[in-house]
């Protein structure tokens, strides 16, 4: 096929014809949206480094969910700021910690939308790291009875889906054994398989409140020059019963993205970090980019390499644009 038999321009003349032969579609089905939840009532709290994101008490948590499922988006992922933290993270797992009464709550909404747990222990601890500290190091075994505890406590409070995020080795294993020992038989775990050790978290960190008080986490975050090794993490995550694989963050991994779906086939979550929403955000408030047409074409990039699900702070916002409705 060569010019001037073949004229690629043909198909691009007008809109409904790019339509037409469009290869990668975004759509509100693909998007889950984060959300922070902290103690207090009538609590709204803008995070400075993520204009337009908050911590919010359950009752404003609440109306934003009730905003998610009016917009058709399918799932929010929640994250929890307790009010006090210590070095085993009891607010992680305890009956009416932050994120369990988050849930009852919004079950007693009867809200149609996927209720998502982040299943970590860095914002619950006194140092802020993701596991027991020991001296100077985070230790693996000790910490997963935590973790598991943890998940186990989002699943009896309603969540429909357990997350781990802390990249211990053996988590996935220890957080199935529990479910199924509790018969949660059919809560799947939303694995962070491929999750890197990335300058891209920082405005997480204030949002969560998470910052290490010492070290940083790259003994139990992937080593952002690796690829083959995120191939490994999968494998091994799915072997101990992932349902979902994650790779994070999106952008600078969309390789990562690819390769896990190609080689697995399961189902794929990428997080479009706080660190890329506030780039662009940050950008488009200067005035330097066309905000609409710079995330979605961010969020089409990630479902393109083959992400079937997107964690981003712009789910709202992407919802409206792509379905048309302004709220």
């Amino acid at each position: 096929m060569y010019f001037p038999t073949y004229r690629p321009r043909r198909l691009r003349q007008n809109e409904n014809l790019r339509r037409l032969i469009r290869e990668t579609k975004l759509s509100v089905d693909d998007l889950i949206y984060p959300l922070f939840v902290t103690y207090g009532q009538g609590v709204k709290k803008e995070i400075s480094s993520m204009p337009g994101n908050y911590q919010m008490s359950i009752d404003n948590l609440v109306e934003e969910v009730k905003r998610a499922e009016s917009l058709g988006i399918p799932a929010i992922i929640l994250f929890g700021i307790p009010e006090q933290k210590d070095e085993t993270a009891s607010g992680a797992y305890a009956d009416k910690g932050i994120v369990q009464e988050a849930i009852r709550t919004i079950r007693k909404a009867n809200l149609n939308i996927l209720v998502i747990t982040d299943v970590c222990l860095c914002e619950y601890m006194s140092h802020g790291h993701c596991g027991i500290v020991e001296g100077d190091k985070v230790l693996n075994d000790p910490t997963l009875e935590l973790l598991a505890k943890t998940a186990l406590s989002h699943a009896e409070a309603g969540a429909d889906i357990v997350a781990p995020s802390d990249m211990m080795d053996g988590r996935v294993a220890a957080i199935r054994d529990i479910l199924d020992e509790h018969n949660f038989f059919d809560v799947p775990i939303m694995s962070y398989a491929a999750k890197y050790a990335s300058g891209f978290y920082g405005p997480f960190r204030e949002a969560a409140e998470s910052t290490p008080q010492f070290g940083d986490r790259r003994s139990y975050q992937m080593d952002p020059p690796n690829s083959l090794e995120a191939l490994r993490e999968t494998a091994l995550d799915i072997e101990e019963g992932a349902d979902i694989v994650m790779v994070k963050p999106a952008l600078p991994y969309l390789d990562i993205i690819y390769q896990v779906k190609q080689e697995f086939g399961l189902p794929v979550a990428a997080y479009n970090v706080s660190g890329e929403f506030s780039m662009v955000k940050a950008a488009a408030l200067k005035g330097w980019v066309d905000e609409k047409k710079v995330a979605l074409e961010v969020l089409t990039s990630i479902k393109r390499a083959g992400a079937d699900m997107i964690l981003t702070y712009y789910a709202p916002d992407a919802a409206e644009w792509i379905s048309g409705k302004q709220q």
